[in-house]
């Protein structure tokens, strides 16, 4: 029987470093030291390895991944396999998931443990994320599933991977939806597929994305925020070089009052969504009053980020605005998210 066809893309990150002669970790293993530390992948596929960079994933960068999905975009392969640390995956396998659309698997893995530690957890990963891509109910269900993250025996849609812990082995979850499988022995127990409207509506908006960077700020709100912030990006010249802005908003959708008007205003002169700093969950739309209720900001143009993530809002923003599109289109992009 012929083996599935999978490649390996390493981008860096925990999973592939080791120690220097100080004892601190470092960048330094590639593509096929990952593949060769994990032997029982040959029983699974035919791999083929690739080192795409050697850097911490805090370091990535959009134009890298775009480069990443124009690249997996024309592989002749059966799955992919993308690895890299975990700061920023998150954020870069939801932008995979709004750039690509293939009917094989793609999947992001990464690594907690370094692999100077006791019990690293790269190579176990590394044999799930491929275990992952060779089943056939996923295989059968690639374009369906998207995107995904597999962490710790665990399948996770793109959209909805949050990191929830900066060093436990168990640091990733979807908290809004839970996993789409999960490992067991050597199967691949399915659990549920994924709501794909909203990603599918998106990419038909976003067309082909050739435009250049356009950076988007993230702002926090919290207790007695006075929006000095705020003020500081309307009125800097050229918006200190900011495109759009995605607020981390308070409850179901609102701002502290004193910052209202400030946030109002700046509505009106970027791309501004809302959306929920709680992590995730359909915000507010008319239920609360007052000056700055979800009702008054809606009004004001907030454009409201649905159930998405601050996080993945942002790289949403920064997708549809490289993507050339209006706050009106942006608007209904993020309006298909809840």
């Amino acid at each position: 029987m012929t083996l599935p066809r999978i490649k390996v893309l390493a981008l860096g990150g925990t999973i592939a470093t080791r120690p220097d002669a100080s004892g601190a970790m470092q960048m330094g293993l590639g593509a096929d030291d990952l593949v060769a530390a994990v032997p029982a992948l040959a029983t699974l596929a035919a791999i083929d390895a690739e080192t795409v960079s050697r850097v911490g994933s805090h370091s990535l960068g959009f134009d890298q991944i775009h480069a990443l999905a124009a690249r997996i975009a024309a592989l002749d392969v059966d799955g992919v396999i993308v690895t890299q640390g975990t700061d920023t995956l998150e954020e870069t396998s939801f932008l995979l998931d709004l750039l690509l659309d293939r009917d094989i698997p793609v999947i992001v893995t990464a690594a907690m443990r370094n692999p100077a530690l006791t019990s690293p957890d790269g190579p176990g990963n590394l044999l799930a994320a491929v275990r992952v891509a060779c089943d056939p109910w996923v295989r059968a269900h690639a374009r369906a599933l998207g995107v995904m993250a597999v962490m710790l025996d665990e399948v996770y849609a793109a959209s909805d991977v949050l990191k929830i812990h900066p060093t436990r082995l168990n640091a990733f979850a979807s908290p809004q939806t839970g996993p789409l499988a999960t490992l067991v022995e050597d199967r691949v127990v399915p659990l549920s597929l994924p709501v794909r409207e909203a990603i599918v509506g998106a990419r038909k908006r976003l067309g082909t994305i050739g435009g250049k960077a356009a950076p988007v700020a993230l702002l926090w709100m919290a207790l007695d925020e006075p929006g000095h912030l705020v003020e500081a990006l309307m009125t800097a010249a050229d918006h200190l070089g900011y495109r759009g802005v995605v607020l981390g908003g308070l409850g179901g959708g609102h701002v502290p009052e004193r910052a209202a008007d400030l946030i109002m205003r700046l509505a009106g002169i970027l791309p501004t969504v809302m959306s929920p700093r709680a992590g995730g969950g359909p915000m507010l739309r008319q239920t609360y009053g007052g000056p700055s209720s979800e009702i008054a900001l809606r009004k004001a143009g907030l454009i409201w980020g649905g159930r998405l993530h601050p996080l993945k809002a942002r790289v949403l923003l920064e997708t549809c605005l490289r993507a050339g599109l209006g706050r009106d289109t942006i608007a209904e992009v993020f309006d298909a998210f809840g």
